[in-house]
């Protein structure tokens, strides 16, 4: 413990000068990566202070997702028993794959992959797209840790139904809400994305991130409502690291004239996700 603190103090210190430091003068990895690493916190911590800047705009976004969520927890019950009956007719190296690439160990080795790869070669571009992903996953992973006990929320293999909660609950069985694999996938596929000009690409992408997601689903672990406010933690947060980060780097994602819209379609024998680019 003692020297992850002197660690933590290192960065810190090293990070105070590096903020005074024209981008183009970090020239030595060193310097780039205490300069990283000190907008990974600094991004972490704008997330989380966003929603005392909401106006009336994002307040009724916000509203919109919990709305959304709490008409697909309405329907809880009917389609996650569709999605784990039918969870036999998935190839096996899909369901593997979902299980493997949302859990935290992976989730970090692979977002860790690429922003050291982009500290080595001295690529700005692949260095901010690292921390973002990992900034993003470390927000929005802790947040839903957070969630996840104060919900208690019981899983669908707990068979006590969708409608049982017990705050607090120290058992995993009481730690459905929301999913964590769902998160973690996806909020590296929505970062990733916005690299990408392309809708097919883009969609291809948001796809595969969605996998672990619905694998989760499959294997009575998650509701459906779990992974849709998953989904929207994700966007949530990497839309806000992004803007931050655009402060920080010449490299910049974030389109402030053409944002993703998410919109659940529901009707007579239908429900489904539209998704805007």
């Amino acid at each position: 413990m003692k020297k992850l603190v002197i660690l933590l103090n290192l960065i810190c210190c090293s990070y105070v000068p590096a903020q005074n430091i024209n981008n183009d003068t970090i020239d030595t990895r060193w310097k780039m990566f205490t300069y990283d690493v000190g907008n990974m916190f600094m991004g972490v911590g704008h997330s989380y202070t966003r929603p005392i800047h909401w106006q009336g705009k994002q307040w009724a976004q916000f509203g919109a997702v919990v709305g959304g969520t709490g008409l697909v927890y309405l329907a809880d019950d009917n389609t996650s028993r569709f999605i784990r009956n039918n969870r036999e007719g998935i190839p096996q190296f899909i369901r593997d794959y979902g299980e493997l690439y949302g859990s935290p160990e992976n989730n970090y080795l692979a977002t860790s992959g690429v922003y050291f790869t982009g500290l080595i070669t001295k690529n700005e571009k692949l260095r901010r797209t690292g921390v973002l992903l990992i900034s993003s996953a470390s927000s929005a992973g802790l947040l839903q840790q957070v969630l996840k006990s104060v919900v208690g929320r019981a899983r669908p293999v707990a068979n006590l139904g969708k409608d049982t909660f017990d705050p607090f609950n120290p058992s995993r069985n009481f730690h459905s809400f929301p999913s964590g694999h769902a998160l973690l996938a996806f909020t590296n596929a929505y970062a990733i994305g916005k690299q990408f000009k392309n809708p097919w690409l883009k969609a291809g992408i948001y796809t595969i991130g969605a996998i672990p997601g619905i694998s989760r689903v499959w294997d009575g672990q998650h509701w459906l409502s779990d992974m849709v406010f998953a989904f929207a933690i994700s966007i949530a947060t990497v839309e806000s690291i992004d803007k931050y980060l655009d402060k920080k780097y010449d490299e910049k994602y974030n389109d402030q004239n053409k944002m993703v819209s998410w919109n659940l379609n529901f009707g007579p024998g239908q429900m489904g996700v539209t998704i805007n680019f």
